[in-house]
């Protein structure tokens, strides 16, 4: 049984750009990534940590939203 880690946890930590590149004017977030643009634009020069840290706060958002 193999056990994919969640992208937060590999290293190098993956992006979580998934393509649908379109900024939502009331949340500020990307609609397909959930980041910010500040976040989006820090990201290609960014350790490890902080991209860890973008994907938690991914996390939490995702937890937030009502997707129904």
């Amino acid at each position: 049984m193999s056990s994919v880690l969640p992208p937060e946890l590999q290293t190098p930590v993956p992006s979580p750009c998934i393509s649908l590149c379109q900024m939502d004017k009331q949340t500020g977030l990307c609609q397909g990534c959930m980041r910010t643009i500040d976040e989006i634009i820090a990201w290609s020069k960014a350790d490890d940590d902080y991209k860890r840290a973008v994907w938690k706060e991914i996390r939490r958002r995702e937890s937030e939203l009502d997707f129904g």
